[in-house]
Order: C-alpha cells, then sequence, then structure tokens
C-alpha cells in the first residue's frame, strides 16, 4: 500500500495518507482561487481512516456556494493550507495536491466550478466535469 505525505511550507504540519486517494480534483470556485492564491485550488480526498495529522493547526471555517461548511487547517506558522474536511462528507479528508510536492503525484479526474475556470486555462478533456 501507497503512503504518502503532505506538509506545509516550513515542515511543522503533516498529514500521511495509505492507499490511492478515493478522488482527484482541480476545484476553480472563486473560494478555491482565493485560498490558494491561484487560478484553481487541487485537491485529493481519502476515508478518514487512513489520514494521520500532526503538528500545530490553525482552523478556519468558510461556508461554500451551495451551504457546505468547509474546516480549513492550515499552519499558523507558515500559513499554508495543507488539508480540510467538508461537511457533507465527513468521513473524508481532502489533501492540497501541492502539499505533497510530488510531480508524480496521479492527475486529477474531476473538474468542479467550470463556469468559474479562467478561460486561458486548459485541462485534459477527460477529467469528469461538474457545477
Amino acid at each position: 500500500m501507497t503512503t504518502r505525505t503532505a506538509t506545509c511550507s516550513c515542515g511543522q504540519l503533516r498529514v500521511t495518507v495509505e492507499g490511492d486517494p478515493v478522488r482527484i480534483s482541480v476545484c476553480h470556485c472563486l473560494a478555491c482561487q482565493q485560498r490558494t492564491g491561484s487560478a484553481f485550488g487541487v485537491q485529493a480526498r481519502w476515508p478518514s481512516e487512513r489520514v494521520t495529522t500532526e503538528g500545530e493547526v490553525r482552523v478556519w471555517q468558510r461556508t461554500g456556494d451551495e451551504g457546505t461548511v468547509m474546516d480549513f487547517r492550515s499552519c499558523p506558522h507558515c500559513g499554508a493550507t495543507v488539508w480540510w474536511a467538508a461537511g457533507q462528507t465527513p468521513d473524508t479528508i481532502a489533501v492540497a495536491v501541492g502539499a505533497f510536492a510530488d510531480p508524480t503525484f496521479p492527475a486529477p479526474s474531476w473538474s468542479v466550478y467550470e463556469e468559474r475556470r479562467h478561460p486561458w486555462v486548459t485541462l485534459p478533456d477527460t477529467l469528469q466535469k461538474m457545477w
């Protein structure tokens, strides 16, 4: 079984995941754009029983466009968001793919909030689209 570790920029906050993710997504929502400082966010999800976290964490909560409450976990030292949980899927943990710092990480299979995608962003046609 594959084990991967994601960390914040300073390495203080860590998430270790076991096995393959159940979903890898690109999100074009405006909140993800603001959170990442990029044109989109990329996340991978695992069942919470396959996730271990360690380090000091700061929790920030926001309500999404559809009323879903998200609890974001970031490092209080460097500020990087590493993982989060959503109210509609409390048994699933989403991890920022960039926090793995692994260019061999599997590609996403979903793209969400396509209507908010920047027109210059091009992604593979094989992605399933939602919203």
